[in-house]
């Protein structure tokens, strides 16, 4: 079922068959309409960037539109603090020369597509759900986000739902345990390369 979000002169709805287990901060992330990056950033209370791991494109032997669209693959990583928030993996559909410049010649973000466009996203919620997954509590969404010319299939996975419920010290945590493995990694090193000069 995709999510319902619906609305009268004077009330509002967002009915969803939710995981059981998930918070009500979690089910604001999950619901986000392209604008994730701005509520991470204000959960946070810092920036969150956004760092391409990959984007294929089609080939571009002609300017986008309906019947000749161009199309693109994407990997994003949304950072807070030097840390992976997100990972988002997109198929994204572009048929009006505006959208094709933006995205792909200018770089605009999927998020700040929506913005720059002036043009509020048709939402739906595909699915989401929960899972356990290197040890961690791992939170994730399909959904799709569209206007004229410009149409996204968007998969999300935050790597761990202990983000969402320790905020700056679960940022905190992260930069203090990276910098413990490389403190531990430096004296290994250390050890063995004393090892070696003794031999």
């Amino acid at each position: 079922m995709a999510v319902i979000d619906s609305f009268k002169a004077n009330t509002t709805s967002v009915e969803f068959s939710w995981p059981v287990d998930i918070s009500g901060l979690e089910r604001i992330m999950l619901s986000a309409h392209g604008d994730l990056q701005r509520l991470l950033s204000a959960f946070f209370a810092r920036t969150i960037n956004i760092k391409t791991i990959y984007a294929h494109t089609s080939p571009r032997t002609h300017v986008a539109s309906p019947e000749e669209p161009i199309t693109q693959r994407r990997e994003v990583h949304l950072l807070c603090g030097g840390k992976t928030v997100c990972v988002a993996t997109s198929n994204v559909t572009l048929t009006a020369p505006l959208c094709e410049r933006l995205f792909i010649d200018e770089k605009f973000a999927i998020g700040q597509m929506f913005r720059k466009l002036q043009s509020p996203p048709q939402f739906a919620l595909l699915e989401c759900g929960s899972k356990s997954e290197d040890g961690k509590r791992v939170l994730w969404r399909r959904y799709t986000l569209s206007t004229e010319g410009f149409e996204c299939d968007i998969t999300e996975v935050f790597p761990d739902r202990d983000m969402f419920v320790q905020g700056e010290q679960w940022l905190s945590r992260e930069i203090y345990n990276s910098q413990d493995i490389n403190a531990e990694e430096s004296k290994r090193r250390y050890a063995a390369n004393t090892v070696l000069i003794a031999v």
